[in-house]
């Protein structure tokens, strides 16, 4: 059993606190009475991974066992995350790799020939071969690319298909060669509760078609908590997709749950609590910090997007969707949940380089704004840690920088759309479509690799309830400009930033910091 999550409350013993600020850390002293939440201890990883997930293949939930799933002159669709999960990436051999290798074998005992696999990248920009290499294994990429293993492409008109309606007008466009397979296998890392389940196919495999339906801002801002389906309207539409979908096509669901091992041994200070480090991680701390401070942007930025995490697998099942999900929450709470009781005035926290969309990109400001404002609401059962109207302050350098292979819809939304307005609602009525059908992104979108043109309105779309609800937003170390342009105000240090929030909140506000990564889930009581 791994110790569980901990509320802190800062005395005058606290030693200062460490806070992720971009590709950089810091460390805090956070004024007395603050409450500093951390995640449960990382669980033990399983000692015989191959025979666990030979074993869920074998004995899964609601379904037959793969094999008896599998004949001869069947048509087989084995679908993976891309590198949106995990975060940090894992240390190869990615559990992936593990799992879909026994697939593969059990197809071939079975005389199957007709194998394709497809990364569910739905909007997210085309993987490279290097980086699919990196997820599926050198077997299975020698074996299968480019030929039978692919990025789905979302804009491909030839290799996409309607399935119809939900009973709520949601129409249902996804992948024609998973649609038209006897099975698909689905084989998922559930980095966070938001992700698997219903989610996987009938977003992995969509396209802006059906993806608009829960990608809005009127669903997001009524979904109180993304990590806790039962409160989320865009959960509600998965799973009526996903009911449609599975009308048409047999879907066998592999999900795989990791612990909080995010960083490797020269990094391993920043998994552990700052009163339990030793000697040598004071000393770890000290020289990575110098080195990062004197490093070029570009060697601290490939130092940092080159890390792979050695995380340890916790769980693999399979099966039913429904019913694998289920224990795959289950797994993930186990992992992440930490009970606090009450909200505060404010809620302080780290922004660090890690971003589901920013792969070897810098960081920039959209995506910290959607990462930021994502903490306030990705909480348990849709109450979060600061309570209506408080204030949230952020740490991040926040500069206005876009890799322009991958963001080009980015750079002209920051220097076009939030120049006229910051608002989602108005945003979404007055430009959305213009980005999503624009020709030229969508060329970038299918033979580049760049983001659709619509992603960057998604991403601002997902601060749209916590915008709602939030009576400041305040960036420690931010460029004054860039904030400004994303709404927000900037501050050099702490102290100003509470200062300022004190306009809102009053002058002696409850403080909470929520200390992440490792990954935290808060039970606000």
């Amino acid at each position: 059993m791994s110790r569980p999550g901990l509320v802190l409350e800062v005395d005058e013993r606290t030693p200062p606190i460490l806070v992720h600020e971009g590709e950089g850390f810091r460390l805090e002293r956070f004024p007395l009475g603050t409450r500093v939440i951390y995640p449960p201890d990382s669980l033990p990883g399983l000692r015989d991974l191959t025979g666990r997930i030979r074993d869920a293949l074998l004995n899964p939930l609601g379904s037959e066992p793969l094999p008896e799933l599998l004949r001869s002159g069947m048509r087989l669709t084995i679908v993976f995350d891309d590198l949106s999960l995990p975060l940090p990436p894992m240390r190869a051999p990615d559990v992936r790799q593990r799992v879909i290798e026994q697939v593969l074998e059990m197809a071939a005992a079975a005389g199957v020939d007709d194998v394709e696999l497809i990364a569910g990248n739905a909007l997210h920009r085309r993987m490279t071969p290097a980086e699919i290499k990196h997820i599926v294994g050198e077997r299975v990429f020698t074996s299968f690319w480019p030929d039978r293993l692919r990025n789905h492409d979302a804009e491909d008109r030839d290799d996409l298909k309607s399935l119809g309606q939900t009973r709520h007008g949601e129409d249902v466009e996804i992948n024609r060669r998973a649609v038209e397979s006897d099975l698909i296998v689905y084989v998922n890392i559930n980095l966070v509760a938001m992700n698997g389940g219903a989610k996987s196919v009938a977003v992995g495999l969509a396209s802006y078609k059906s993806l608009r339906h829960h990608h809005n801002v009127h669903t997001l801002r009524h979904s109180r908590s993304f990590n806790d389906p039962p409160n989320s309207a865009m959960h509600h539409s998965y799973d009526r997709m996903h009911e449609l979908l599975s009308e048409s096509v047999r879907v066998f669901h592999i999900e795989c749950t990791l612990n909080n091992d995010q960083f490797p041994s020269p990094f391993e200070f920043l998994n552990k609590r700052e009163w339990e480090w030793t000697l040598k991680d004071q000393a770890k701390f000290l020289a990575a910090k110098r080195a990062n401070d004197l490093a070029p942007a570009g060697a601290r930025h490939r130092v940092w997007q080159g890390m792979r995490a050695p995380y340890g697998v916790t769980g693999v099942h399979a099966g039913a969707t429904d019913q694998v999900h289920e224990r795959t929450l289950a797994a993930v709470h186990r992992q992440q949940l930490t009970e606090v009781h009450g909200q505060s005035d404010v809620l302080m926290l780290g922004l660090p380089y890690l971003c589901p969309y920013n792969v070897n990109s810098v960081m920039n400001p959209i995506l910290v704004y959607s990462l930021g404002l994502g903490y306030y609401f990705n909480m348990y059962r849709g109450k979060p840690l600061v309570r209506e109207g408080g204030a949230l302050i952020m740490y991040h350098p926040m500069k206005s920088e876009f890799h322009p292979l991958h963001h080009p819809s980015y750079i002209d939304f920051y220097e076009e759309v939030l120049t006229q307005t910051t608002d989602p609602a108005t945003i979404e009525t007055k430009y959305e479509e213009q980005y999503a059908t624009d020709p030229w992104y969508v060329h970038l979108y299918r033979n580049s690799y760049a983001y659709h043109g619509v992603h960057p309105f998604y991403m601002w779309y997902w601060g749209a309830h916590a915008l709602s609800h939030l009576g400041d937003v305040i960036c420690v170390g931010a460029d004054r400009k860039v904030a400004s342009r994303l709404g927000f105000r900037a501050a050099s240090t702490l102290a100003d930033a509470l200062e300022m929030a004190g306009e809102t909140v009053g002058r002696s506000p409850s403080l909470t910091y929520l200390h992440t990564p490792p990954m935290t889930l808060a039970d606000v009581r």
